[in-house]
């Protein structure tokens, strides 16, 4: 049997009551729908509104009980301006600036006809407001008054680029130096860093454990044997000495002095042989 919460015994008998199981409606059922009771159990999400509802779900009758949506020009004009000035949103201001709200422009309204009129440096937020005010005070196109803001927006920054241009040659001219820019800083440290890559042979574990591999490592009990190109071991083979290490190497020897053990020297040693002559 299906489990039935008690909170949704209304929801069922209205099913029921479409489905035509049951012929009249209970004497409680319109009470219980103008009162209904609390959703259980509690993490039963509720019946959604239709105004929660898609807009393809919804009736036309919500449609026009919602609001209308609340919009301004300045967010449009700003939304353009920075889709064609992206680096616009990038560019460095003071901490305290905007922190304050300031007083409004006396040139304002039908005398600002010029964005120069405010300020020589402008900022994106002054390219906004010169367009809005063209287009209510001076009966201009949005269009054409986003168009005019903006080519007057990039005059005055040109100007501002070239004489700052200026001002820097003329003080390198008289000597000024300069800190690094922080694209500079930049450019110093990815170099530093590309550095690192190019390791000194010396320092080179893989230089190091090639050197090793071919390098003869011979620990010297005694001085070495002056080189005689082989005159020496020839002399020797013909003289039917023949070398054997196994004592030197495998037997009980004791250093002295004098030189190996005896129990050593029984066996003709061919480095003592070779030191002796």
């Amino acid at each position: 049997m299906v489990r039935r919460v008690a909170s949704q015994v209304h929801k069922q008998a209205s099913r029921l009551l479409k489905a035509g199981f049951l012929k009249r409606e209970p004497a409680w059922f319109q009470a219980v729908l103008e009162h209904p009771p609390l959703p259980l159990p509690a993490r039963a999400p509720p019946s959604r509104s239709e105004f929660d509802l898609p807009c393809t779900l919804r009736k036309p009758a919500a449609i026009a009980e919602r609001p209308l949506e609340i919009a301004y020009l300045e967010d449009d004009l700003r939304k353009q301006f920075f889709r064609d000035h992206p680096f616009e949103a990038f560019r460095p201001t003071t901490l305290v600036e905007g922190g304050e709200i300031e007083d409004e422009h006396p040139v304002r309204g039908k005398a600002w006809t010029r964005l120069r009129q405010r300020t020589r440096n402008p900022k994106p937020e002054d390219a906004v407001r010169f367009a809005l005010n063209l287009h209510q005070h001076h009966d201009m196109p949005l269009s054409r008054a986003y168009a005019a803001s903006v080519a007057q927006f990039r005059s005055l920054r040109s100007e501002q680029e070239v004489a700052n241009m200026i001002a820097t040659l003329e003080a390198e001219y008289y000597g000024a130096d300069f800190l690094p820019t922080e694209t500079e800083r930049g450019f110093n440290k990815e170099i530093k860093a590309l550095e690192t890559w190019h390791v000194d042979e010396r320092y080179d574990q893989g230089a190091i454990a090639a050197r090793k591999r071919w390098k003869a490592v011979v620990e010297r009990v005694q001085p070495p044997v002056p080189w005689t190109a082989g005159q020496e071991y020839v002399r020797l083979w013909r003289e039917g000495i023949r070398p054997n290490y196994s004592a030197a190497l495998t037997g009980p020897v004791s250093i002295t002095p004098a030189g190996l053990s005896p129990s050593a020297a029984r066996d003709p040693d061919f480095m003592q042989v070779l030191q002796k002559s």
